[in-house]
């Protein structure tokens, strides 16, 4: 039995939005087979709206909707881009609710 690539692929959801996920995260989900960019989360409505419909993301979540974005279905993963002293909380709320996790270096400062 074969699957589809579509059946393969990790729903990621990036949260943060600064400057090394849009020069690098983002850009490397065109380049992935196994992996799909999903969702966005960010505090930045505005760059929630550019880099969704850059993209073609339909979901976005802010930062207090981040336990919905989790919740959703929508998502195998996250993968964390946020400011160092927040990578430790991002990635426990994601594995508390059993969802895998990419962490930026370093996990915790």
């Amino acid at each position: 039995m074969t699957n589809s690539k579509s059946d393969r692929q990790i729903r990621y959801a990036v949260v943060g939005l600064g400057w090394f996920a849009q020069e690098a995260a983002l850009p490397a989900f065109a380049h992935s087979e196994n992996s799909k960019l999903a969702a966005l989360v960010s505090d930045d409505p505005k760059k929630l709206e550019e880099l969704s419909q850059k993209y073609g993301v339909d979901h976005t979540y802010s930062y207090e909707e981040y336990e919905d974005c989790l919740a959703s279905d929508e998502i195998d993963a996250v993968y964390i881009a946020l400011p160092n002293h927040l990578h430790c909380e991002y990635t426990v709320r994601a594995a508390n609710q059993a969802i895998h996790v990419l962490c930026e270096k370093p996990m915790a400062v």
